[in-house]
């Protein structure tokens, strides 16, 4: 079986800046009501013209800049997203057009939602392995704003814009240490109803009727999904670390998903982990979805929190309801 090297990573977010005293303009709320409930100081926003694809690009390019790397010798290319440009083709298509590859890799979307990244980690595991792949481009990126319901003072407080990518591929070097050490997957579409958009697909196609009942945003009922997220995230933690024979304790970092910080907190809680070892940055850019895991990682790396050898635990739960691990050896 090959081994897995990370190559680089990279991110991109909108410069736009949306804060909790804009929203104060907005809908009936109050900063000190949603930083004490969610710990969202501010989020960014893309502007109108700005699709996934374009910010999914920008990301890829910049990590593919880091690394040296041409698009041309990308073999593979996968976006997880819930926020397509479009239902098809894929917004990975679109990716390797903007990228200007002259190659023809293989290119397709996922959608599990917030768990979407990590999903993604388990799906270039196998590829990789197998040889399918050789390199591998692994993109993270939403526009939530796109399908936010701005007049929901529960919902539009929430989320945000951002992109995340990972260049991923095999290697034959025995210095190299693995960099996939393990993954964990799992859902339950008996909650299907608790976070989702409810029109815009085949169950119920657009109208006139479904814009003007902004059915086509997110719905959610936050308190349900608060207590199924903290127990299956703990849950996913401990079997990705089974598998790879080590105790959350050993981890360098864990990267939870950036939806809640009561969430995070009682992650880290509930595993028995130093504050210190548990990314933040939700106060900084809300629930990006896809995009969250990645992006704090690339941040986590260019702030010097991981390093060369650094055991890294990524972690997410998102609507279906989807879950999921992965260790990391960067």
């Amino acid at each position: 079986m090959n081994k897995i090297k990370i190559v680089s990573t990279g991110k991109y977010l909108p410069p736009k800046i949306l804060t909790n005293f804009d929203l104060e303009k907005m809908v009936d709320t109050s900063n000190e009501w949603i930083v004490t409930r969610t710990g969202i100081k501010e989020r960014r926003i893309v502007e109108d013209t700005v699709a996934t694809s374009d910010i999914a690009t920008f990301a890829a390019k910049e990590c593919l800049d880091k690394a040296g790397v041409s698009p041309d010798e990308i073999d593979t290319i996968i976006v997880a997203t819930i926020t397509p440009d479009m239902f098809f083709p894929s917004t990975a298509c679109i990716v390797h057009k903007k990228l200007g590859g002259k190659n023809e890799p293989f290119s397709f979307d996922i959608s599990a939602a917030c768990s979407g990244f990590v999903y993604g980690l388990a799906i270039a595991e196998s590829l990789l392995r197998t040889a399918k792949s050789k390199k591998l481009l692994l993109i993270g990126a939403e526009t939530l704003s796109k399908v936010t319901n701005w007049k929901d003072r529960n919902t539009c407080v929430l989320f945000g814009d951002g992109a995340g990518a990972m260049l991923l591929s095999t290697t034959t070097d025995e210095n190299e240490s693995d960099g996939i050490i393990s993954t964990y997957l799992s859902s339950d579409g008996n909650y299907d109803n608790l976070l989702y958009i409810p029109a815009g697909g085949s169950r119920m196609p657009a109208t006139k009727e479904t814009v003007e009942k902004n059915l086509h945003t997110i719905t959610m009922s936050g308190k349900e999904v608060f207590k199924v997220a903290v127990t299956k995230m703990v849950e996913s933690v401990i079997r990705c670390c089974q598998e790879a024979n080590i105790t959350p304790q050993q981890l360098d970092l864990l990267i939870p998903h950036q939806a809640n910080l009561r969430i995070i907190n009682a992650v880290g809680e509930r595993l028995n982990l130093d504050p210190q070892k548990v990314f933040v940055n939700v106060d900084r850019y809300g629930n990006m979805s896809a995009a969250t895991t990645i992006v704090g990682l690339d941040e986590a790396i260019s702030q010097g929190r991981i390093k060369k050898g650094s055991l890294v635990g990524l972690v997410a739960f998102g609507g279906g309801f989807t879950w999921g691990a992965a260790i990391l050896r960067i």
